[in-house]
């Protein structure tokens, strides 16, 4: 068995709970995910099976959006509401407009919260924060495509935000920095991630879901050919001897390909008759065509 499989995470469950709990109903050891999720979070987990796990940081697509609960009023030292409130403030007078115009939108640089798996030096943040440390953390550089305020109370404080970002984002963070500029405070309370990798929440499947298709012996019908995360690529269609030179680690003359080639330098590789193959990469100084990940199953026989 090889794709993915989109999984709707629960809250409460860290990303390797979820691994672990599909080892159990999938019977397979060789499982991986794309894009960590807090425990808080819920939504888009795609996971990988099998030979597929080789593509688990190959994605071309890797934004995300995301629906994000916080609350006006708290500072954190987890920048949500699971840690310990440090500070709370007043919010009388913040509107959602106030809220929508305080989130940058753009590139730029994020510090990443001490209550994270960003590792330095060695040493996991959240272990050090754990114990009371608190580190330097290098910058890292996000973007945000989009940021909206979508439902707010002044009342109470709390509200929604919808987020459109890229890789590595701490939307918990946005909101902390959010609170900062509105010099009242903020925590997120909830975070659903709808959108990740090209794969929406409609698609996704809970683990309760996912053990009652292993118990009906269904489990291919909700398996995603690894492909799919690539059909945003050009393709490149090998004749059957270009597949057999392809598959055994043989370079092929992009003279050869010509015909196919656009300004591109990244492709799908498709063979006759394997189909997907994998990606490549065009090597222009060197006219060849290099293999980047090789995504198919080894035919019967072949190690």
């Amino acid at each position: 068995m090889n794709g993915i499989i989109c999984i709707n995470k629960p809250e409460g469950f860290t990303s390797f709970d979820v691994i672990a709990k599909l080892r159990g109903i999938l019977h397979m050891r060789r499982l991986g995910h794309a894009g960590t999720l807090d425990p808080m979070a819920t939504g888009v987990l795609p996971v990988f099976v099998g030979y597929a796990t080789k593509a688990c940081h190959l994605l071309p697509d890797e934004e995300k959006i995301y629906f994000a609960e916080f609350q006006l009023g708290q500072v954190s030292d987890t920048q949500d509401s699971t840690g310990t409130i440090l500070e709370t403030h007043d919010f009388s007078g913040v509107t959602k407009e106030k809220i929508s115009e305080s989130i940058p939108v753009g590139e730029m640089m994020q510090i990443p919260p001490m209550y994270s798996a960003v590792s330095v030096n060695g040493k996991r943040l959240y272990e050090l924060a754990r114990k009371g440390i608190e580190v330097e953390r290098p910058e890292r550089k996000i973007y945000i495509r989009r940021a909206e305020c979508t439902a707010f109370d002044e009342r109470t404080g709390k509200g929604i935000l919808s987020i459109h970002c890229g890789k590595g984002t701490y939307v918990r963070t946005i909101i902390h920095d959010m609170g900062e500029k509105l010099t009242c405070g903020a925590v997120m309370t909830g975070l659903k991630r709808i959108y990740a990798s090209g794969f929406h929440l409609e698609e996704c499947y809970t683990l309760e879901q996912v053990q009652k298709f292993s118990e009906e012996n269904r489990l291919p019908e909700i398996i995603i050919p690894v492909e799919k995360i690539f059909s945003t690529l050009p393709k490149i269609n090998l004749n059957a001897e270009q597949t057999e030179h392809y598959r055994h680690g043989v370079k092929l003359g992009l003279h050869q390909l010509r015909t196919q080639l656009t300004t591109a330098e990244r492709y799908a590789v498709y063979g006759t008759p394997d189909g997907f193959l994998g990606t490549a990469l065009t090597d222009k100084e060197n006219d060849c065509l290099r293999i980047e990940r090789n995504l198919c199953e080894p035919r019967k026989g072949t190690p």
